[in-house]
């Protein structure tokens, strides 16, 4: 290890990651405490550290099966640090382990500008998923997620098949309001037409989630949410082959099979993994099975270049119980009255990616990547809930996404009066061409998606659309560091917008007793052109090295889906007037570290909602009939506090146990709303739907060497599902039961378990400790309609090798 100081008037720390034969550690990460500074160092091992100011700091950095190596440095000007490694050997108890990694990335929020993206001045939070103790198997969001702030949570009891996430009032369905992404390019069905995300990858196979709050519009599209990023594990860098095997067994017939093989040979590294699910669900007719396979190729081709490609397959079939009314659910909320809806994915993903890096401040990455898959829904649906299957046609919905896009960015580091500056300029192309059918299904029980239309030529509801789109987006921020304390970044993102529909669907006019009085098919081509311009700022304040102050204001903007313009439910209708919509998102708070026991994140948050669409208005149609409008319900204001502490209790009171793992975190949202304006009867002052004013959670965390432990609390206060605030329908036979109401409050205990003996390790924990009796959502359709409950008390069990 050698520390050499040259005398520069810039303050720049350079450096190198080797191991014990000083050959370079590709992939290390280097932390620079308390300002919270962090690196990736490159193929050579190289790591830099720019505009620092003069004091005293510790390094921090870990690689793979390394030590982590923690030292003091003095910064008085311009330096270079060589960094030696030593092997991790195998005798170190899990606590140890798990400490040496929660020195670089338990409190680990993503630095100001990383690869070729900025956070400057942005919310973000980074899960990192092997400091985790929960069930990873099922991909449980309730743990996994426990330590990001103010999220809302669907719980789907599918083994985690589905992620259901939201926050700040927007809706969990399927993600649908946050940019998803795995290892940085889109998953979903649609980014802009139909940005859901049926496929999930397990957790088993990431190394970290990624959040980025809702400034995060102007590098990852114009969505309310922000971006989720899921980041896979990669290839050891030290083994040719390396095998982990995971396998689970959990109540209700829960199995699930985790495999993945890595390693690196030369210039070449792989990752892959196949993972296999399958169970019974809590209630009846609930059963499930999934197959996804990744492979990950990388190739470093020079030092400065690399490629890499990767290929997802996910298909998986469900059986939907389908939903309760309030009355069925609190009388037996494990009830089922269907038992031929299913529903069916096949998902197929591929990514090429190139990084370049032209000099050491420049860099450059280009990712193409392309969909190809659909969803099947099928099975009988009425808009009264508690009607029981009569055997006759089922509804079939058929859909197909194909869509690819090109992401480019170029980021480069410079100096403008005498400050270092970072500038970022990126591009994406991105065309997708989908189909969608909606007709009737075979009158049988099984999972058979084949339209018979011809069968039931007098069923009401069919359509078939196809839905080409078009987006192009140019987006830049800059990093300008105004002082060594204060720095802004301002950015932009200019979109190009092109949706079309093209196709037909049938209109069924009955009377107050039902009878069919006319049947209308209605053929549509419409075309949607529109270009705007997002702009953003935000700013970050060092009060000191331990303490931040950040904030952030972006525009943000959600065109109308194309499930937004089509009737797929007999209790919902689509306004013909719905328009885009418009807001912005602002964000300011402190982050920090109090010595090494304490960190934390507090932040105050505003939304502004213009044209807000909410597919719970509740109505009554021209046939006297209560159903579900999709409509523009108004303007929407939604501001709150966000907090998040964690506690290191161990080195607090007995730093000197070496083998003890002691601490305890608390994460609180406290969250208003309100519809401001609004042209909807019965709208203007309501709460906004989605929003618990009260979402807590809090954990503890403890180990004694190989035997760690989570128990964790969450508590979500009641919340609204239409923007009415209407109370749940009190006649059980209504339309709208099950369907309109609020969603009560609930609190739910978790409590997960590990040990681990050499190559092996054993996991085992209960969620839901108590055996609440509760439910998140109230869905309007698939897989409802009616109340989903979640599930009761269930247990699981993990064997783990690593070979």
């Amino acid at each position: 290890m050698t520390f050499i100081c040259m005398a520069n008037a810039q303050f720049t720390l350079n450096g190198k990651v080797v191991d014990d034969n000083r050959k370079p550690i590709d992939g290390a990460e280097v932390y620079l405490k308390p300002i919270g500074e962090y690196h990736v160092t490159t193929a050579n091992g190289d790591f830099s550290f720019e505009n620092l100011s003069q004091g005293n700091y510790i390094l921090v950095a870990f690689a793979f099966e390394y030590k982590v190596l923690e030292e003091q440095i003095s910064i008085s000007r311009d330096s270079n640090f060589d960094i030696r490694l030593k092997p991790l050997g195998e005798e170190l108890s899990e606590v140890v382990l798990t400490k040496e990694r929660e020195k670089i990335f338990a409190v680990r929020s993503l630095r100001k500008v990383e690869g070729t993206a900025i956070y400057a001045g942005k919310k973000t939070e980074v899960v990192a998923v092997d400091l985790l103790t929960g069930n990873l198997a099922a991909n449980n969001a309730r743990q996994i997620y426990s330590q990001v702030v103010g999220l809302n949570i669907y719980d789907n009891g599918d083994a985690g098949l589905q992620l259901n996430i939201g926050g700040r009032g927007l809706d969990p369905n399927r993600t649908a309001n946050f940019n998803t992404r795995q290892n940085n390019y889109d998953i979903s069905a649609d980014v802009l037409g139909y940005p859901e995300s049926y496929y999930t990858p397990p957790v088993e196979a990431l190394k970290e989630i990624q959040v980025v709050r809702g400034a995060a519009s102007l590098q990852y599209g114009t969505q309310f949410g922000g971006l989720i990023n899921f980041k896979f594990k990669t290839p050891n860098p030290n083994k040719n082959v390396e095998l982990i095997s995971r396998q689970t067994i959990g109540s209700n017939g829960l199995f699930t099979s985790f495999n993945s093989i890595g390693g690196t040979v030369g210039k070449f590294s792989y990752y892959n993994y196949f993972n296999y699910k399958e169970g019974d669900g809590f209630r009846p007719n609930s059963s499930f099975n999934a197959r996804n396979y990744h492979g990950h190729f990388h190739y470093q081709i020079s030092d400065k270049t690399k490629i890499s490609f990767e290929a997802t397959i996910l298909d998986y079939l469900t059986q939907q119980p389908g939903g309760l009314t309030d009355a069925q659910f609190d009388e037996d909320p494990t009830f089922s009255n269907r038992e031929r809806n299913w529903f069916d994915i096949d998902w197929n993903l591929a990514a090429l990616r190139l990084d370049h890096r032209f000099s050491n401040k420049t860099d450059f990455s280009l990712n193409l990547f392309a969909l190809d898959a659909s969803r099947k829904a099928l099975g009988f649906r009425q808009n009264r809930v508690d009607i029981i299957d009569d055997g006759n046609e089922r509804e079939l919905l058929v859909d197909d996404f194909q869509n690819w896009g090109a992401e480019a960015r170029l980021l480069s580091r410079y100096q403008i009066g005498g400050k270092d500056a970072v500038f970022l300029i990126g591009s994406k192309y991105y065309q997708a061409y989908n189909q969608q059918r909606q007709g009737a299904g075979p009158a049988t029980a099984d999972a058979d998606f084949r339209f018979v239309d011809e069968e039931f030529p007098a069923f009401p509801r069919k359509s078939k659309y196809r839905f080409p789109n078009l987006n192009i987006a140019v987006f830049g921020e800059n990093v300008f560091n105004l002082t060594d304390k204060f720095s802004i970044t301002p950015g932009f993102r200019f979109e190009y917008i092109k949706t079309s529909a093209v196709g037909n669907f049938t209109e069924v006019f009955t009377d107050l007793a039902g009878n069919v009085i006319e049947t209308r098919v209605n053929e549509e081509d419409r075309d949607l052109e529109r270009s705007f311009v997002l702009l953003g700022l935000g700013a970050s304040y060092k009060f000191n090295k331990s303490v931040e102050l950040y904030g952030n204001i972006s525009q943000n903007y959600r065109s109308v889906t194309f499930n937004d313009l089509r009737i797929i439910n007999p209790s919902q209708a689509i306004s013909e007037d719905l328009e885009d919509e418009e807001g912005f998102t602002a964000d300011l708070g402190v982050r920090g570290r109090f010595r090494d026991f304490f960190s934390y994140d507090a932040s105050t948050f505003l939304l502004y909602y213009d044209n807000r669409i909410s597919r719970n208005i509740v109505t009554v149609n021209d046939q006297n009939r209560v159903i579900n409008l999709t409509d523009n319900a108004g303007t929407a204001v939604i501001y709150g506090l966000e907090v998040l502490g964690n506690w290191n209790l161990k080195e607090t009171f007995f730093s000197s146990l070496e083998d003890v793992k002691f601490n305890v975190f608390t994460n609180i949202a406290l969250t208003d709303s309100e519809y401001t304006e609004s042209d909807i009867n019965n709208v203007e002052g309501k709460k906004v739907e989605h929003i618990p004013s009260v979402n807590f959670r809090s954990g503890l965390n403890l180990g004694y060497k190989d035997f760690l432990a989570s128990f964790q609390y969450t508590y979500l206060s009641k919340q609204f599902n239409d923007p009415q605030n209407s109370p749940p329908f009190p006649d059980a036979t209504a339309p709208g039961a099950g369907i309109i109401g609020e969603l009560p409050a609930y609190t739910i205990l978790d409590l997960s378990l590990s040990y681990s003996y050499k190559k092996w390790k054993l996991e085992a924990g209960v969620n839901n400790l108590l055996d609440e009796s509760y439910f998140t959502r109230r869905a309007n359709g698939y897989p409802g309609p009616g109340i989903i409950p979640a599930d009761s008390r269930t247990f699981y069990t993990t064997i783990q090798v690593k070979l």
